[in-house]
């Protein structure tokens, strides 16, 4: 059994949120590339090697990852089937998550997800998040402040267990 170190993943957000770390790949639309990254610092194991639709990984030379390693809307399916390795608990309320949880963003409401944050900080209730895209630390999780936000955004709030079963 594998343990989920939140405040590794957290640590890890913390000082790449403005940069990129050379051992992985770097995508235009970064965000759910250094969600995976922190995950995978926090010690979410990765497995479904070698197909894309499948899993969740990432490896180098030549460079191949999954779908759910660099796409928000695949990592948000990931999560909610995923039953081995790195799982996580779709929640509905910001009270249920803690440091190194996730938040997905529809900022349609169009049922599909356009953006991924991880939760660095929790003050007074209301959860901070770091992000890449558009980089933010620590930044108020609504997004209201955001060009992308819209009064139809939808938020999806995934607890990621403390352990990962193989």
């Amino acid at each position: 059994m594998l343990y989920y170190n939140r405040q590794a993943a957290v640590d890890y957000a913390n000082f790449w949120w403005d940069k990129y770390n050379p051992r992985f790949p770097t995508f235009e639309v970064d965000c759910t590339n250094f969600i995976s990254q922190c995950l995978y610092a926090g010690g979410a194991p990765m497995r479904g090697f070698s197909d894309r639709a499948q899993g969740w990984w990432m490896i180098g030379n030549p460079e191949r990852w999954s779908y759910s390693w660099s796409v928000a809307h695949a990592l948000r399916w990931y999560l909610e089937t995923s039953k081995k390795g790195l799982i996580a608990t779709r929640v509905y309320s910001i009270d249920e998550l803690e440091i190194g949880d996730l938040i997905f963003y529809d900022f349609a409401g169009d049922g599909r997800i356009d953006h991924s944050t991880i939760v660095t900080r929790i003050e007074n209730g209301i959860p901070y998040v770091n992000a890449h895209t558009m980089n933010s630390k620590n930044r108020e999780y609504s997004y209201e402040d955001s060009s992308a936000y819209t009064p139809l955004i939808e938020y999806y709030f995934f607890h990621i267990s403390d352990t990962f079963p193989l």
